[in-house]
């Protein structure tokens, strides 16, 4: 019984990790703001659950090969179909696990800023269907669903980039949706041009048909997917958005969109460029997009005093590293990219978290007013160096590991314009230690100076619509516009600084420290799994087959 029973119960797995965020998101919004315990309950437990189906989802994959759903029972390439192969099963569990940590981290904040009540009604139904936004993007079968999926997510995340209401977030959110919407547009037009010319929008059926049309307007339609899905990734030079949008945002929220959100759009060109594009002739021209957004990327980071901003310029250069890996085409290349995805959104969501935490405990994100927490919080500093280590390539971590697959790629295909990425890759890795040494050195190290470092009780609220700093601010002291007191999400409370952390927070904080840490540990494994991903992402035949059954 054991294998054929797990065999046969895939496809009723498959929809779950959309169905389950957003079955608790109505319930959710059914209840309001009563029985609050509950609540968080179901929020965790949905997610806890959609985190075993996509283990469950990798090992069928795996295992089986791609497993498909026809979604009403209206088969491909007519009905919607969701399907789950080894990409794809792989973003859904890491998604699970960062988001998972994200909630209860936020439930931590907002129980620590005494809102257990209204909260819930806001934060938390839009945070599951954001997470099931992300979920039906990453197991889209079609290009159209697909195009759902990050209309979900840009819903939600608009909601959730703007909680609270000050203008620093409002102007951020305005700047965001102007930009997403801009994306959509031109994925919209992209689905009917491709549609008009293939009479199909199932990805698996465009894989058969897309390489049969003219070169030249097959040509124009990738280019304008691959715009639409670089808008969403934050490529070079789509990205002057990002920056200013992240970090006015609460810090669960700040944490999940930089984790997850533009991984979404690699994963997207991922799937563009090798089952409806194969043999691209934008090959050339990503690897200088890549090279592109690794240099500028990191030179933003060095520019910058507060570490939001920094992660935010970090997040952008090292999303050049994925799309180098997709440039190469090789099946290297793309182990190297898959693995580094996966090794990006937890430590990039990690190192978000803990910036909230040093937010709480010393008052502030900017270098300029922090020192010395090495020394008054050191479980703090470490939580901080092992990711910070991490994301800068220090062997044998999981970044280094997927760093030297990449640049052994690179070194494959042996043209001057790989050699070039290679040493780019060199240096934006050189570059990426000295901001977090930085950052390490003045927050941690650097003895502060007097007044500089918000007393224990100081409140925090956003500062970012005025001057005013928290450097001269005593125990009770607000910061910002008194109107935020009257937020209305569970992680848009005033910040109240303590020696004592929210054990909440630290908890999801170490969990996830120690998920980036188990990529090393079984970075054997993973990285034989994305091997096997990579082949399957260029064979392309079992994703068809799965998804049309031979058909043509």
């Amino acid at each position: 019984m054991g294998w054929d029973y797990f065999a046969g119960i895939m496809h009723y797995l498959i929809p779950l990790p959309v169905v389950l965020p957003l079955f608790a998101a109505g319930v959710k919004l059914a209840l309001g703001i009563r029985w609050p315990r509950v609540q968080q309950w179901l929020s965790v437990i949905s997610l806890a659950l959609v985190l075993l189906i996509g283990a469950a989802l990798m090992v069928g994959a795996h295992m089986f090969g791609p497993q498909v759903v026809a979604v009403g029972g209206w088969e491909a390439p007519v009905g919607i179909t969701l399907v789950a192969d080894r990409l794809s099963a792989l973003m859904v569990t890491v998604s699970a696990a960062v988001t998972l940590a994200v909630l209860v981290y936020s439930i931590g904040q907002g129980m620590a800023g005494k809102a257990e009540v209204a909260p819930l009604s806001v934060y938390q139904p839009t945070y599951l269907i954001l997470v099931a936004g992300v979920s039906n993007a990453f197991l889209a079968g079609d290009l159209f669903n697909l195009y759902v999926g990050f209309e979900i997510l840009l819903t939600a995340s608009y909601v959730l980039l703007t909680l609270g209401g000050t203008q620093s977030r409002m102007r951020a959110g305005a700047i965001y949706v102007v930009v997403s919407l801009l994306s959509s547009v031109l994925f919209l037009m992209a689905i009917a041009l491709i549609f008009g010319a293939t009479g199909t929008v199932n990805m698996a059926q465009l894989g058969e048909r897309l390489p049969e049309i003219h070169t030249e307007l097959r040509l124009v339609l990738e280019v304008m997917l691959v715009l639409a899905f670089g808008i969403k990734a934050a490529v070079f030079p789509l990205a002057a958005w990002l920056p200013d949008s992240y970090p006015t945002a609460p810090a669960p929220v700040t944490a999940v969109f930089a984790g997850l959100l533009t991984k979404v759009g690699v994963y997207a060109i991922i799937r563009a460029e090798t089952l409806m594009f194969p043999g691209t002739q934008l090959n050339t021209m990503l690897m200088w997009v890549a090279l592109a957004t690794m240099i500028m990327g990191i030179l933003g980071a060095v520019a910058q005093t507060d570490i939001k901003r920094l992660l935010s310029f970090t997040l952008i250069s090292h999303i050049g590293y994925m799309v180098f890996g997709v440039a190469l085409g090789t099946e290297l290349g793309l182990a190297g990219a898959v693995f580094y995805i996966a090794h990006h959104i937890t430590v990039q969501t990690t190192l978000f978290l803990i910036t909230g935490l040093i937010e709480r405990r010393g008052g502030s994100t900017s270098l300029d007013h922090l020192g010395g927490l090495a020394k008054i919080a050191p479980l703090l500093a470490i939580l901080f160096f092992i990711p910070a280590m991490n994301l800068g390539g220090i062997p044998p971590l999981s970044g280094f590991l997927g760093k030297i697959g990449l640049l052994q790629a690179g070194v494959d295909v042996g043209t001057p314009l790989a050699y070039t990425l290679v040493g780019a890759s060199v240096l934006t890795s050189l570059l990426t230690l000295y901001v977090i040494a930085r950052v390490w050195n003045y927050a941690f190290w650097r003895t502060p100076s007097e007044g500089t470092v918000a007393e224990p009780g100081t409140v925090l609220e956003d500062s970012e619509d005025d001057d005013t700093s928290t450097a001269a601010l005593g125990p009770g002291e607000a910061v910002g516009p008194s109107s935020r007191l009257g937020a209305t999400s569970t992680v848009d409370t005033p910040v109240v600084t303590s020696v004592v952390l929210p054990k909440s927070m630290v908890g999801a904080t170490v969990a996830l420290v120690a998920f980036g840490l188990a990529m090393t540990v079984f970075a054997g494994p993973l990285i034989a799994y994305s091997s096997d991903s990579a082949v399957e992402l260029l064979q392309r035949t079992p994703y068809i087959e799965a998804v049309l059954g031979g058909s043509q």
